[in-house]
C-alpha cells in the first residue's frame, strides 16, 4: 500500500507530477494536446454512424487472442480487447451505442462513485446512475450516464501520481468534448484508473462527427 507523504514533500511532489502530466499546449490554435497517460497509447474518441467509438493500447499489457464482451445493461453496446497490429502492447475499443446513452431508462440505475467510494471528479454530487463489471486483467469497469453525458472508467495499474486525481478538458482536435482524469489509487493500493467523461449534447455530437469523417 503506498503511504501518503507529509507537509512540504507532499507539496513539492504533487506539484512536479501535475507539471509533467499537464506539460501540453494548444500548439498553432487548430488543435489542442491531450495530457498523456502513462502507459497508454493513441487514445482517440470519434462518432462512427450512431456509435461512439473509444480505443487506446495499453503498452505493457500483452495477450495472444482477443474476445468481445457485451456491457452489462446497454444492449446495443461492446467492447474488445485484442492485440495491438502495430506493437507488442493491447487495443482496447469500446463501442457505446447512442441509442444506449440516449435511454433515459439507463439513467434510472442506482448512481455510484469511482470504484472504491471516491466522487466523480467534475460531477455535482460526486456520482451518476452506472453500471459495472470486470473483464480479465480489467476489475471494476463502470459506465455512467447523465442528461447529455457518458463516462467510462478503466482500470489502470499504478500510474505514479500517489492517491491524486488529475482532471483536465479532453480535445478531438481543437474542440473540447469532455473531461479525462488519472485516479491514483486509493489508500487501500487500489481503484487507480482512467475516467474519460464526454459530453454528449447535440453540438459535440456533431463535433464527433466531424472527426469522424476524417477517419472515413
Amino acid at each position: 500500500m503506498m503511504k501518503l507523504l507529509s507537509n512540504t514533500k507532499a507539496l513539492v511532489l504533487s506539484v512536479a507530477l501535475t507539471a509533467g502530466i499537464l506539460s501540453t499546449s494548444c500548439g498553432d490554435g487548430t488543435s489542442a494536446q491531450n495530457i498523456s497517460i502513462p502507459g497508454i497509447n493513441g487514445m482517440s474518441v470519434t462518432l462512427v454512424q450512431d456509435n461512439v467509438l473509444i480505443s487506446m493500447v495499453f503498452q505493457s499489457l500483452h495477450l495472444d487472442g482477443g474476445l468481445r464482451y457485451n456491457i452489462p445493461k446497454y444492449p446495443n453496446s461492446y467492447l474488445e480487447i485484442s492485440p495491438d497490429l502495430q506493437s507488442a502492447g493491447t487495443l482496447m475499443a469500446i463501442n457505446v451505442s447512442l441509442k444506449d446513452v440516449f435511454n433515459t431508462s439507463l439513467q434510472t440505475l442506482d448512481p455510484a462513485t469511482l470504484p472504491g467510494g471516491r466522487a466523480l471528479p467534475g460531477v455535482a454530487g460526486g456520482r451518476l446512475p452506472a453500471v459495472a463489471f470486470s473483464i480479465e486483467k480489467f476489475k471494476n469497469m463502470s459506465f455512467y450516464l447523465g442528461p447529455k453525458l457518458f463516462g467510462v472508467f478503466i482500470p489502470v495499474g499504478n500510474l505514479g501520481i500517489g492517491s491524486s486525481i488529475i482532471t483536465a478538458r479532453y480535445y478531438t482536435g481543437s474542440n473540447r468534448i469532455g473531461n479525462i482524469s488519472l485516479v491514483g489509487q486509493d489508500a487501500n493500493g487500489e481503484n487507480g484508473g482512467l475516467l474519460l467523461m464526454l459530453d454528449m449534447s447535440a453540438s459535440v455530437t456533431t463535433q464527433l462527427k466531424s472527426v469522424a469523417k476524417k477517419f472515413n
